[in-house]
């Protein structure tokens, strides 16, 4: 049976993308066939025909799918999804995106669901992000950006999820501000009041974004096992 997971974050540019092609990068190199979603995508660069998130989705999973199934709605203008559809006259279907979800789960074991924005972005009238993963009947990794006001970001995002009855399953703290204060305490604090494990610690580094290894602990965090002689969780220390 295929799983899926769905990645959200506390805002916007918290590293989503990051974390969907660290996670799916270790998936494969521990056995998993697994492939990235991005359901919907805002903003081309000039000159390119593919969103720069889904691309890099796209290029670390190990699974062949077509464009319209990995990526239902892509705008060309950086903008809330619900404008960017509006602005090109038109509409984001949620049965579009389970259908496209649906296809994309009988090619590998493993989807990984990347959303935009926070959980609360509107998709359109009456709509919003959180109603994908709702649709999909999927469990939730959450990104924090470990910055000021992190703490009511992440708290909110959980709570809104709880109240649709959609779980978050694990949490990764990002640390995108090199000058916060109380960087640890913050990270601590979290993880005493979100019920979900903390699944990584990831540093800030001077070059800015960059690729991001996750360890196979992290995997077995979120429920997934490395395929060594078909069995077995490869040591905490051994990265994907």
């Amino acid at each position: 049976m295929t799983r899926g997971l769905f990645i959200t974050g506390t805002d916007t540019g918290v590293g989503k993308t990051m974390l969907g092609v660290a996670l799916l990068r270790a998936l494969v190199a521990a056995g998993w066939s697994a492939i990235g979603m991005k359901p919907v995508a805002a903003g081309r660069a000039e000159g390119e025909a593919l969103n720069g998130d889904v691309a890099a989705l796209v290029a670390a999973g190990n699974v062949a799918a077509p464009l319209a199934d990995v990526n239902p709605y892509s705008f060309e203008r950086p903008m809330a999804p619900h404008l960017a559809a509006r602005a090109e006259g038109m509409t984001i279907d949620l049965d579009r995106i389970g259908a496209a979800y649906a296809r994309l789960a009988r090619l590998a074991e493993v989807v990984v669901v990347e959303g935009a924005g926070g959980v609360l972005v509107p998709l359109g009238p009456g709509t919003q992000m959180l109603d994908i993963p709702a649709r999909l009947d999927l469990s939730v990794v959450l990104v924090v950006g470990i910055r000021l006001g992190c703490l009511n970001h992440a708290l909110l995002t959980a709570q809104a999820l709880g109240l649709r009855g959609i779980r978050v399953t694990g949490w990764v703290a990002n640390r995108i501000d090199p000058a916060m204060r109380e960087g640890d305490a913050n990270v601590a604090s979290l993880a005493e009041r979100l019920s979900a494990p903390l699944v990584a610690d990831i540093g800030w580094h001077r070059a800015g974004p960059r690729s991001v290894r996750l360890e196979c602990a992290a995997l077995a965090r979120l429920g997934f096992s490395r395929r060594v002689a078909g069995i077995g969780v490869c040591p905490p220390s051994d990265p994907c």
